[in-house]
């Protein structure tokens, strides 16, 4: 394996019920966890035990309440949980992908613009960024006839591949994936399947949520337990 590309120190998240006389409820609590190059990590554990919050914590739209959570950008380790705006805009837009279950993207906008985005962001030509896409979401069974279509008016599945495509244009050295399996029928969970394990061998980072066993078992090297925090504070 390669160098240590995501790692959490004592991270800890909680969330406050300020509708309910300000209970506070414990999610995660002194997690520590190491994600390097080329392996993919599996989170597990129970509805509840804080799967999604790390997932969200370690992109950064939650802050960890303590503890770091230190990411390789540009060659240093850099702690997400107290960066500032804009340099985690620039971890994610070189550094971290994320890939959530629900695709989220301004109406009407095609689907082949979407996905290509990613790229032109990055500098690459309009040419290369629109052939790039259009090769994904062929490979994602997008039928070409959609691929001008806003994703708003496609099924659920659909929607899926088109948010999977613009996680994984790319090339991010970190992933993060939640549920990317889904709404998928076998035959695209197996596509699927591919791409992941072709990011690990590119040397990639990977951080997933799946509950299909069978499905992880083909992309996780290892398994990171979580167990919901019963008790609050």
């Amino acid at each position: 394996m390669g160098p240590v590309m995501l790692r959490t120190e004592g991270v800890a998240k909680s969330f406050t019920l300020h509708l309910q006389g300000g209970v506070r409820i414990p999610v995660l609590s002194d997690l520590a966890l190491d994600v390097r190059a080329g392996e993919c990590v599996a989170l597990v554990g129970p509805s509840g035990a804080g799967k999604t919050t790390l997932m969200r914590s370690l992109y950064g739209n939650y802050r960890a309440e303590s503890g770091r959570i230190l990411v390789r950008h540009r060659g240093e380790m850099v702690d997400i949980a107290h960066a500032d705006p804009r340099q985690i805009l620039a971890i994610r837009h070189e550094t971290l992908g994320y890939v959530s279950q629900f695709l989220r993207v301004v109406p009407r906008v095609p689907a082949v613009d979407i996905v290509a985005e990613a790229m032109l962001a990055r500098g690459e030509t309009a040419d290369a960024a629109h052939r790039a896409a259009t090769e994904l979401l062929l490979r994602l069974n997008i039928p070409r006839h959609l691929h001008e279509l806003p994703p708003a008016t496609f099924s659920g599945g659909e929607q899926q591949r088109v948010n999977l495509a613009r996680g994984f244009i790319a090339g991010h050295p970190i992933l993060l994936l939640d549920e990317p399996t889904a709404s998928l029928d076998a035959e695209n969970q197996a596509v699927v399947i591919a791409m992941i394990n072709e990011a690990k061998a590119a040397g990639a980072a990977i951080v997933v949520i799946m509950h299909d066993t069978a499905t992880r078992d083909a992309v996780a090297d290892w398994l990171f337990r979580l167990t919901p925090l019963r008790d609050a504070a």
